[in-house]
């Protein structure tokens, strides 16, 4: 298990840019949380296999329909494993 701290930016609140990251993790079996910052990019955890963070990773690139992705940055975190995957 790894945690990912993903930062995304773009048109990415106001879209069901968290709720949308929420579906596309759970069933990946992926546990974190996304949330909106003070700057309008979304700030998502995600914890999981290196397959399952791939496949994440790629989504956010694109995310919901009416996002535009402008940048995705990660990197390798530290955190304790949340046990399910929250949007705050």
């Amino acid at each position: 298990m790894e945690c990912r701290l993903f930062r995304i930016q773009g048109r990415v609140q106001g879209v069901w840019f968290r709720g949308s990251t929420r579906r596309e993790a759970e069933p990946l079996g992926i546990t974190g949380h996304a949330r909106n910052m003070p700057d309008g990019s979304v700030e998502v955890l995600a914890c999981g296999t290196d397959e399952a963070l791939a496949r994440l990773e790629k989504w956010l690139h694109h995310g919901p329909p009416m996002a535009r992705v402008s940048n995705v940055e990660w990197k390798t975190v530290r955190a304790d494993i949340p046990d399910s995957f929250y949007t705050g």
